[in-house]
């Protein structure tokens, strides 16, 4: 598709912002979705073209955290296997669902995250958690369904990994930081693959966003080391732009 000048640079500010948003509080999804679907791509097609810049920003992410000596993914099958098959699945769903289908999941996930993003879930998942942990066939199948819905859209799927390894497998909340990252590494490259063979993949809308990302990832990394309040003003700035996003899907196509 050709689109003007404009709509490229929209594509790497808010894949920068996206990037600023998923280092400092998460969710930077909504972001990129809501300018996707904004420049008049299909919601299908902005929920495929979502996912490039996703692996790109964990993969870095990974890297560091590997690098650093701050992931511990021994033992990690139980909770890898069945999250990587659910987001197979659920991304195969995606692909053969109706563009409708996906405008309105995307429309109520919206929602949803907009009432779940107030009521701040890190405040009481910041905890080190002693408890002894769920049977593992509970918390394989609550994996599995976490792995479904980012296959199906991804968006928000950090807060949900977060309450499936705090509360579900009882890691502590600084474990669960780089085992997030990790699922989401490893479950984002069959989504995007099923996708990609799809033909579902914008790929110069792709490509801008994760370069955007990489900027707003390195970008968020310094601003918060200078700026204590950076969490509090990306946090009130997620707020309005999936507030604005609610209003385009629903009240303003």
């Amino acid at each position: 598709m050709n689109y003007e000048w404009y709509v490229y640079l929209l594509s790497i500010l808010a894949g920068a912002l996206a990037g600023f948003i998923n280092t400092l509080t998460g969710s930077g999804s909504l972001v990129t979705l809501a300018m996707l679907m904004f420049v008049g791509l299909p919601a299908n097609y902005a929920n495929a073209t979502n996912r490039l810049g996703v692996l790109t920003q964990s993969t870095v992410a990974v890297a560091t955290f590997y690098k650093n000596g701050k992931l511990n993914y021994q033992s990690s099958g139980w909770f890898v296997v069945p999250s990587v098959l659910g987001a197979i699945i659920g991304t195969q769903l995606a692909v053969n669902v109706s563009e409708k289908v996906i405008d309105t999941a995307i429309g109520v996930i919206m929602v949803v995250m907009l009432f779940v993003i107030l009521i701040k879930p890190e405040r009481w998942l910041k905890v080190e958690n002693e408890g002894k942990p769920n049977s593992k066939i509970f918390t394989v199948i609550i994996f599995f369904i976490v792995g479904f819905y980012a296959g199906f859209l991804q968006a928000g799927v950090g807060i949900l990994l977060h309450v499936a390894f705090v509360l579900g497998a009882k890691y502590s909340i600084k474990d669960s930081i780089s085992l997030k990252t990790f699922l989401v590494f490893l479950f984002t490259i069959p989504s995007l693959f099923i996708f990609i063979w799809s033909g579902q993949v914008e790929w110069g809308l792709a490509i801008l966003l994760s370069i955007g990302q990489s900027i707003g990832a390195w970008s968020a990394a310094h601003f918060a080391m200078r700026h204590p309040s950076a969490s509090l003003w990306t946090y009130r700035m997620l707020i309005v732009v999936v507030v604005l996003s609610i209003i385009h899907i629903f009240f303003w196509k």
